[in-house]
């Protein structure tokens, strides 16, 4: 999403847990959220919460702190592979990362990045890629990126059985056609474009849409547009829901500080004081000491 991250209120009401249950459990078997979960938060006036995760560790913390969608992103061909952008990440690799993510989830639905040239090409293709990310990943849907263009793929995808997020605003996979990582939908032409480009994924069956780097008046247009969840990264405060890279939530990279993420906490000096005083104590022979030692 911007800078090729999914890398921003108060509730609408609903009287929601935040675990998408509100008045009786709107989840799926085993508490589990579901398509159908987040429609009802919609319509209850629930927010979702979204955060990207790549590994069973974080899965298992974001999981059991109630995030109601882990997004495997191919954002992480940036924040754990080191890429100045989204799009050497291959389906292999994606595959690799959702295993993990789902082996550390119980509740939170988990939805897999269909990453660059891996559904652009043909429309078969895609629905390959899209059916082994489900059947290899274990994920429960997958999301991709673009409008009208990607909808005879998504109505297929929908009609195998694969549910599909999709994703329209600055979409990071086309930042070499949008000249870097712009703003979208500025204008009257431009945001009736996207208010267009979301109407068509709704009716091609998408059963949520991501709106990335637009501003909030037109968010707030496609939100009420549309009968599916939408869900927010630098569209302002009136989607249906929010999703941020959870690097950027924890505040380990200080040095990206874009207007719309919030970083809740500062991992990056957190984790260096520790590391640093492990280092010193490994230096100085404080550790291990016979507490931490086997007779």
């Amino acid at each position: 999403m911007a800078n090729g991250k999914e890398r921003a209120a108060a509730p609408k009401g609903g009287g929601g847990n935040g675990n998408g249950n509100g008045n009786g459990s709107v989840n799926g078997r085993n508490g589990q959220v579901t398509v159908r979960t987040m429609q009802r938060m919609k319509e209850r006036g629930e927010r979702i919460t979204m955060l990207t995760c790549y590994d069973a560790t974080f899965a298992k913390i974001l999981d059991g702190a109630g995030t109601d969608v882990l997004l495997v992103g191919d954002s992480l061909g940036m924040v754990v592979q080191g890429h100045d952008n989204t799009l050497p990440v291959t389906v292999d690799e994606m595959i690799y990362h959702c295993r993990a993510v789902v082996r550390g989830t119980k509740r939170a639905q988990v939805v897999g990045d269909l990453p660059f040239m891996s559904y652009q090409a043909t429309d078969d293709e895609g629905f390959r890629n899209a059916g082994r990310l489900l059947k290899e990943g274990g994920v429960q849907a997958v999301k991709l990126e673009g409008g009208e263009r990607t909808c005879p793929l998504v109505a297929r995808l929908v009609d195998a059985g694969i549910p599909v997020m999709g994703h329209i605003g600055l979409t990071p996979q086309s930042l070499h056609q949008f000249g870097g990582y712009r703003i979208q939908g500025r204008g009257e032409e431009a945001g009736e474009a996207l208010v267009g480009a979301a109407v068509a994924l709704e009716q091609a069956g998408v059963y949520s849409i991501v709106l990335e780097g637009i501003p909030w008046p037109l968010a707030q247009r496609v939100t009420q547009a549309v009968k599916v969840p939408t869900i927010g990264i630098g569209a302002g405060p009136h989607c249906d829901g929010q999703v941020l890279v959870v690097y950027d939530l924890l505040g380990m990279d200080p040095e990206f500080k874009p207007r719309f993420v919030k970083s809740y906490d500062n991992f990056h000096n957190r984790i260096t004081e520790a590391v640093g005083s492990y280092c010193d104590e490994v230096r100085t022979g404080a550790f291990p000491d016979l507490e931490h030692s086997f007779e």
